[in-house]
């Protein structure tokens, strides 16, 4: 039996993997119920790029991956078409993806002029700030803030998401995932506060923007919106790492690390804290699955 420090030990060492591990944002899956639609409204109107599309019609869904780069470098939006399955609930917790882009004005005419997309709200300043932003919404309802910025390798810039505890959240992700604390701002006359974490800086990657509502501790998910993705450099090592922090900070295990049938990848998944699904991804065995 391991004594009280050889368990200390292990347990540090566990935990220096995700501070050395090379990870990044690979994509966020969600569930639409047109995808010849979305693809349109995503392509003309956002400027994305098709990617890959494939069909299991033994399983009765198609994927198709989108984005503005090609997905070993750059991150992605998977959506799924469940055959049959023309509507989805999104839920309160998922907040929005975002988009940079040099130019919001002229990116929202483009948006008006689509019967598929519309702005939810006008470029403009953001209140109390500087930064020109606008809100766009897909055919499935989810929403897309666009934010006037400067080149950038990855204008797929945000996936937010609501927690109920900000602080755990935090430690969560730092420990588990070894994302850093980009920026934190609290806004207390409309009582939030957000937190940007990742891999890199805001504007050369996608980030996780974390909301905490004050006062509110639980979000419902829907069914819409599935998880992100993560690349990692050892599932393995990963995935215990992510399981030691369930144990102090809440969250589970959903699939222990191993091959996937007929694809070989190695993946992992979990849930955090709140319930927000991340799949783990061997980074070799993606790009091996991409070429």
């Amino acid at each position: 039996m391991a004594t009280a420090s050889e368990a200390g030990k292990s347990a540090e060492a566990v935990l220096e993997w995700p501070k050395q591990d090379k990870k990044r944002m690979l994509h966020a899956v969600y569930r639409v119920g047109d995808l010849d639609k979305t693809i349109k409204c995503y392509t003309e109107c956002f400027g994305m790029k098709l990617l890959r599309k494939r069909d299991v019609p033994e399983e009765k869904y198609t994927n198709a991956f989108l984005g503005f780069g090609p997905e070993d470098t750059n991150f992605a939006l998977e959506l799924t078409y469940n055959y049959g399955v023309d509507k989805y609930d999104i839920g309160e917790g998922f907040g929005h993806f975002a988009i940079a882009n040099e130019d919001v004005y002229k990116l929202a005419e483009t948006i008006k002029s689509s019967s598929d997309c519309k702005i939810t709200r006008e470029p403009g300043p953001v209140k109390g700030g500087s930064t020109v932003i606008a809100f766009a919404q897909d055919p499935d309802g989810y929403m897309f803030e666009l934010i006037q910025r400067g080149p950038t390798p990855e204008p797929l810039c945000q996936v937010m998401l609501r927690v109920g505890d900000l602080d755990r959240s935090i430690s969560f992700y730092e420990k588990a995932l070894g994302m850093k604390v980009l920026r934190k701002k609290d806004v207390p006359q409309y009582k939030y506060t957000i937190a940007m974490l990742g891999y890199d800086d805001e504007d050369k990657t996608t980030v996780l923007e974390l909301t905490y509502n004050y006062g509110v501790t639980e979000y419902s998910k829907g069914n819409a919106y599935a998880q992100v993705a993560i690349g990692t450099d050892d599932v393995y090592k990963s995935a215990e790492a992510v399981e030691l922090v369930t144990k102090e900070l809440g969250g589970k295990i959903l699939r222990q690390p191993g091959p996937l049938p007929g694809l070989n990848t190695k993946i992992a998944s979990f849930l955090d804290p709140d319930g927000w699904k991340v799949v783990l991804v061997d980074h070799a065995d993606f790009l091996k699955e991409l070429h």
